[in-house]
C-alpha cells in the first residue's frame, strides 16, 4: 500500500514538472483521448481570440524517457539575405477538396498520429458549424450543401526537429517503468490507467513558423472544369489571365478572408492591403498574387515568424515497451479506443 502511495506522488511529480513548461519538444507524451475533438485548443493551428497571442502549443506532455531532449536539439530555419538563397523559406500550395470533408483533411494534412486513420477530428470534431466557418474564414452558409473548395495555402517553416526512430539505448523515467510494469495484458483498465497517467502517443517530429491560408468556394460543375483545366496543364502553364478568371468572383460563389495560422492581426491586415485584386469589375484579396512575385514573397517572408504549430508528427508509445505481449496489448487498446472516439464524436 505503502509502495503504491509513493508510486502517485512520484507520478503527480511528474505530471507537474511537465505541466510547468508544456513546451514542444520531442519525446514528449501526450494522452491524445484527453483532448480529442478540442486540440485545437491547446496547439495554436487556426486564429484564435485569446489574450495571450505568443503561445503555440501548450497541450500537457511529460517526459517519460530520459535525456531525449539531448539527442535531436530542434533546428531554427532563418532566412538568408545573400543571392543564392531562395527569397521565401517554405511551401506555397492550392489543394482541390470535392466535399467539407476532403478540405479538413487537406488543412490537417501534416498532422499525422499513428493508428488515428482520421487525425484532423482530433482537432475538428468538436467544431460547430459556426466555429467551422470562423476557423476556415468562409461564410457558414457554404459550411453545408453542394460545395466544392480549394485550399490555398503559403507557409513559413521557421523551426524543426524530428527522429526517424526512438534511439535505441534509452532509458525510461523510474515511475513510467513502475507504471507499466503494472499493464496486464487482457486488462484494458490498466493499459488505461497507464495511458491517463502518461499518455498514448509520443511527438516524433514537428514544425512550427506561420502560414497565411484561403478558401475559395465553388459550385460542383464549375469546380470541376477547373480542377480538370490545372490538372492537364498545371498552374505554370496557365496565362495570367486565365489563372486570375479561375480565382476571382467570376468563377467562384464565394472566396474566403486570408487568414493566418496564428491570428497575428498585422500579418492579415498586410494581406489585405498588399494582396488586391483588381479583375474586371471585381476587387478581392487573394493569395493567387503571391504567385511568381518575388517582392511580395520577400516582404511576406519576413512578416510570418515563429507564432504557429504547421506540422505535427504524433506516434503510440508502443518503443518504451520491453515486453512483446505487453506492447501487443497497449497496441490493442490504442486501436479500439481511437476507433470509438472516431466514432462516438
Amino acid at each position: 500500500m505503502w509502495g503504491r502511495a509513493m508510486l502517485v506522488v512520484l507520478v503527480s511529480r511528474l505530471v507537474v514538472r511537465a505541466a510547468e513548461y508544456q513546451q514542444l519538444h520531442l519525446g514528449g507524451a501526450i494522452n491524445i483521448f484527453s483532448r480529442y475533438g478540442y486540440l485545437s485548443i491547446s496547439m495554436r493551428v487556426v486564429p484564435r481570440n485569446d489574450s495571450d497571442p505568443t503561445w503555440i502549443f501548450r497541450e500537457p506532455t511529460v517526459d517519460i524517457f530520459r535525456n531525449l531532449s539531448l539527442q535531436t536539439p530542434p533546428v531554427a530555419l532563418n532566412s538568408v539575405t545573400n543571392t543564392a538563397s531562395p527569397v521565401f523559406e517554405g511551401d506555397f500550395h492550392m489543394e482541390f477538396c470535392d466535399n467539407l470533408r476532403q478540405l479538413l483533411q487537406a488543412y490537417f494534412r501534416d498532422f499525422t498520429f499513428e493508428r488515428l486513420d482520421k487525425p484532423w477530428r482530433a482537432f475538428t470534431a468538436s467544431w460547430s458549424r459556426t466555429a467551422m466557418a470562423r476557423h476556415l474564414g468562409i461564410n457558414s452558409s457554404f459550411i453545408s450543401g453542394q460545395h466544392c473548395y480549394v485550399l490555398v495555402r503559403v507557409s513559413r517553416h521557421r523551426e524543426t526537429a524530428h527522429f526517424d526512430t526512438l534511439p535505441s539505448n534509452l532509458e525510461l523515467e523510474p515511475p513510467v517503468a513502475q507504471e507499466m510494469d503494472r499493464i496486464v495484458p487482457g486488462d484494458a483498465a490498466s493499459a488505461m490507467e497507464f495511458i491517463r497517467s502518461f499518455g498514448s502517443h509520443y511527438i516524433a517530429s514537428y514544425v512550427t513558423g506561420n502560414s497565411l491560408y484561403q478558401v475559395f468556394v465553388y459550385p460542383p460543375n464549375t469546380y470541376k472544369r477547373i480542377k480538370e483545366r490545372l490538372k492537364t496543364r498545371g498552374v505554370a502553364d496557365l496565362s495570367n489571365v486565365e489563372l486570375a478568371s479561375f480565382f476571382s468572383p467570376w468563377s467562384a460563389e464565394h472566396i474566403g478572408t486570408i487568414q493566418a495560422a496564428s491570428g497575428n492581426s498585422t500579418v492579415e491586415e498586410w494581406a489585405i492591403e498588399n494582396l488586391r485584386v483588381h479583375f474586371y469589375f471585381f476587387t478581392y484579396t487573394s493569395l493567387l498574387k503571391l504567385h511568381g512575385d518575388a517582392n511580395l514573397l520577400r516582404k511576406l517572408d519576413g512578416l510570418l515568424g515563429n507564432e504557429a504549430l504547421l506540422q505535427l508528427n504524433l506516434r503510440t508509445l508502443t518503443p518504451a515497451f520491453r515486453d512483446n505481449i505487453q506492447k501487443q496489448w497497449f497496441n490493442e487498446v490504442i486501436d479500439n479506443y481511437l476507433k470509438l472516439w472516431e466514432v462516438n464524436m
